[in-house]
């Protein structure tokens, strides 16, 4: 029999079919190729192509704007939202809008174009997470920003577009309703018993081990209880800590060590897969917090989603997170 279940952070339902259950090899297949491009504008070589960089790590002591860097970091060519001109707040009788103002940047992850967070070096993963930190401390500076958003998409049917491997940022003058939502679910559990959800949940996780995916000293990946999607896996720091642009060194080592470690399963279980990975992290605006403990949450494009979860904002997971994690840990790597 199918299941409801109760995200314990946003109060969220989320339907477990069993009834409709689905195996790892079940699902219909999309594996992502990654297919050669000579006018890929991320290539190294190719810097011409895209604005100039906003900052960039290079081991050779080469000039900007040329080859001989390990991550890049740019403005969006075609950008949702830009930096320039005023933040203008007007209404329209009942409605309400606002000018388009913002930042959106891409971090170029790597200059090889066939190499993913799953197959790069951990010095690399870690100068990719360093950038997004750089980036996320230098925007919050500017005070019409509200939150900063930081997000994957790898394959076309995540929505990515070039295929080379590369991260958003975008920085909004709005906290968007989802983020206020786990802002709104935390505190709420943080008045009634003085203790952050996500901290609750890292303890009966890793005590109970039915929905952990791997570990290392400082991150824990796990499949969340009131999954939304099939083998949908968020990573933790054990370490309370609100914003992720705040974190130490070391936690960003860890990481990056665990995202290799996921994908690498996901990989092998579901023949490398498209995927959104996202960062949750507490409005810049905002102090470091008692109740918010910011993740990574990385979901594999497998399902998708129809009008019974449009109409509702209740999702139908058909494999259950015990299945899924138990998949997961599985995997031999």
């Amino acid at each position: 029999m199918s299941e409801l279940r109760k995200d314990p952070v946003t109060g969220r339902w989320v339907i477990v079919s069993t009834d409709r259950k689905k195996r790892a090899s079940e699902f219909e297949r999309e594996s992502v190729q990654i297919v050669a491009d000579p006018l890929c504008p991320f290539c190294e070589g190719h810097e011409h192509m895209t604005p100039h960089e906003l900052m960039a790590t290079r081991s050779n002591g080469s000039g900007p704007n040329g080859p001989g860097w390990n991550v890049r970091v740019v403005p969006n060519q075609f950008p949702v939202l830009r930096v320039e001109g005023v933040l203008d707040r007007q209404g329209e009788g009942l409605f309400d809008k606002m000018s388009g103002i913002g930042a959106h940047e891409m971090i170029i992850e790597s200059p090889r174009h066939d190499e993913t967070l799953a197959t790069m070096s951990e010095a690399g993963m870690d100068a990719v997470l360093w950038a997004a930190r750089e980036r996320m401390r230098d925007l919050k500076q500017d005070h019409r920003f509200k939150s900063i958003i930081v997000f994957k998409n790898h394959g076309a049917s995540a929505g990515a577009s070039p295929v080379h491997s590369h991260t958003q940022l975008v920085a909004l003058p709005i906290v968007p309703r989802d983020v206020r939502d786990e802002l709104e679910g935390a505190e709420a559990h943080f008045l009634a018993k003085e203790r952050c959800v996500y901290c609750d949940i890292l303890r009966q996780e890793t005590r109970d081990g039915v929905r952990l995916v791997a570990e290392n000293a400082e991150m824990v990946a796990l499949s969340p209880y009131a999954s939304r999607f099939p083998f949908e896996t968020w990573i933790l720091p054990r370490r309370h800590q609100s914003h992720f642009e705040e974190s130490w060194p070391h936690e960003y080592h860890a990481l990056g060590r665990l995202i290799a470690d996921v994908l690498r399963r996901m990989n092998r279980a579901l023949e490398s897969p498209p995927y959104n990975l996202l960062i949750h992290s507490a409005p810049v605006s905002d102090q470091a917090s008692d109740h918010y403990h910011w993740h990574v949450e990385i979901i594999p494009k497998i399902t998708k989603l129809a009008g019974f979860e449009r109409a509702t904002g209740c999702y139908v997971n058909p494999t259950s997170p015990e299945e899924a994690s138990e998949v997961l840990r599985g995997v031999r790597l």
